[in-house]
């Protein structure tokens, strides 16, 4: 640790009280040089990704997250029609809200929202929700999986104000998302049996002449916003994603999306001593050689950003996480991201990432403001946001004496403003990464594998009920009849007995069970 490694290695942008801070990085002189061809093509890249280029040519879409909270950057009058007419229709929708305008069909106003969604639909405004949500005209609750006790946990605390004062939001691209369907139907369920119509309370978030949309306008929603095809799930939160339930919420929108555009401004220049987005992705591939070798462990340093790292999880691991690069070349790359917040994590994993194994750098998060208002000193001259201080100084300088890298980026105070301007940075970095190691950070091949495997599950679960008699038979009987992976077939029976559907003999080995009705 040196004071002018520490001078030459940081970038600082004065106006957004933002800085990056990569000296602990150990970045040897003359790596950047050596990747100057890579640098200028991922300049390149991304001017043709704002430029409107179809960027997932699996589904021959552009990428325009960025028009989002620019929209003169939108490549033609329709594309920006498209991002200006939903803002301004949401806020309108937002201020009848508030305003009584409309209201339940049982009088009195909407006072909560339940917001359903999977993926970045759930993750990018519960994000928003923990950062600057705390202090919200509206609580938010969340459907986000399809766990039936998790919905009714959920159900029970929206019972405190009452379903009928109870606002949803329904947000699927697509509408045929199988967790937010089950989460819109349990919902749905659940309002009919309080004798309420659920269209009547509800609002949807999905593309134009989707499932959703229509299941929306069959059920008499109250509202319907779009989701355009150009905006992909994990970069949607300053999408009508991510801002219906912010507007509604009561959160200042505007100062969200300009804290975004203006690190778009900064991080947009192809200037790479001063572009913070391509240092962040520089560090990210000399930590982890241009291969992901090293895990990002991400440390946010203030109680509010709790979710960053899981926010980031989705945002980096779904974009990089690729088998093959765009020559076709199997290359498995990817960063796997994880964390939760210091210094609580210096009371757990903390201890292994000093002293263990060496397959990780550090991301630390400074706020440095530690309140709003006096703070009392809980020793004398010490407040308890100079302990937050000094455990994260701490922290990063005992992993750097132990060989631990670690790049610190610091913002002035969670706001609207400094949030998405933290998006935006992440967002861009992610993009330019993927431009130096040749993969397409805009298409998901291993997400939708996933879902296909879960559907032949649930045929295999079909097949397997109907097979079920009142005489006891076993997994491999039952397989022999389906024609069928004896254990798959296991798997489907002893899920079945666990939800009361059959009943489970156990032998000496899962072979030996057997099950009846």
């Amino acid at each position: 640790m040196s004071w002018n490694s520490y001078n030459q290695s940081i970038v600082r942008y004065p106006h957004l009280g933002f800085s990056l801070d990569l000296s602990l990085m150990d970045i040897e002189d003359g790596y950047f040089a050596s990747l100057e061809p890579k640098i200028s093509k991922a300049f390149t890249d991304i001017a043709a990704l704002e430029s409107g280029a179809i960027a997932n040519p699996d589904e021959g879409r552009m990428v325009g997250h960025y028009w989002l909270r620019n929209p003169s950057l939108a490549p033609t009058a329709e594309l920006k029609q498209a991002i200006t007419g939903p803002i301004a229709a949401l806020k309108d929708f937002a201020e009848k809200v508030h305003t009584g305008g409309i209201r339940p069909p049982s009088g009195g106003s909407f006072e909560q929202l339940l917001l359903i969604g999977i993926g970045g639909s759930a993750l990018g405004p519960q994000l928003v929700n923990e950062a600057i949500g705390q202090d919200a005209r509206m609580p938010i609750y969340f459907f986000d999986n399809t766990d039936p006790a998790g919905f009714d946990t959920t159900l029970a605390k929206l019972e405190n104000v009452g379903l009928a004062k109870t606002l949803v939001i329904v947000i699927s691209k697509s509408g045929g998302t199988a967790e937010t369907r089950n989460g819109m139907l349990e919902a749905k369920a659940a309002y009919e049996s309080a004798g309420l119509d659920f269209g009547k309370h509800t609002c949807a978030v999905t593309g134009v002449g989707s499932k959703l949309d229509q299941f929306a306008v069959e059920n008499h929603f109250v509202a319907r916003f779009p989701m355009e095809d150009w905006v992909g799930g994990r970069t949607s939160v300053l999408s009508t994603v991510g801002l219906v339930p912010a507007a509604l919420q009561g959160i200042d929108i505007d100062q969200l999306l300009a804290g975004a555009a203006a690190m778009d401004v900064e991080t947009r220049k192809p200037d790479l001593a001063t572009n913070a987005s391509m240092q962040l992705a520089l560090a990210w591939h000399h930590a982890g050689k241009g291969r992901g070798e090293k895990d990002m462990v991400v440390l946010p340093y203030k109680d509010s950003l709790v979710l960053f790292s899981k926010y980031l999880q989705q945002l980096v691991m779904e974009s990089l996480g690729k088998e093959h690069d765009l020559d076709g070349k199997v290359v498995n790359q990817g960063i796997a991201v994880y964390g939760n917040k210091g210094s609580t994590d210096q009371h757990a994993y903390v201890q292994q990432l000093r002293d263990g194994v060496k397959n990780f750098f550090a991301t630390f998060v400074e706020v440095r403001k530690g309140r709003t208002g006096a703070s009392m000193e809980v020793d004398p001259g010490t407040t308890s946001a100079d302990y937050l201080q000094g455990f994260l100084r701490g922290t990063r300088k005992a992993l750097h004496e132990s060989g631990r890298n670690s790049i610190t980026i610091s913002i002035p105070e969670v706001t609207p403003y400094q949030l998405g301007a933290l998006i935006a940075l992440f967002e861009r970095a992610v993009s330019f990464y993927a431009s130096l190691v040749n993969i397409n950070a805009y298409h998901q091949p291993g997400v939708e594998a996933g879902k296909k495997a879960a559907t032949e599950f649930l045929n295999l679960l079909n097949q397997v009920r109907g097979r079920l008699t009142a005489d006891a038979k076993t997994a491999d009987q039952i397989a022999v009849e389906a024609d069928a992976n004896p254990e798959d077939v296991y798997h489907c029976l002893t899920h079945l007995s666990a939800n009361g559907e059959l009943q489970i003999s156990l032998g000496k080995i899962p072979a030996e069970d057997t099950f009846q009705l």
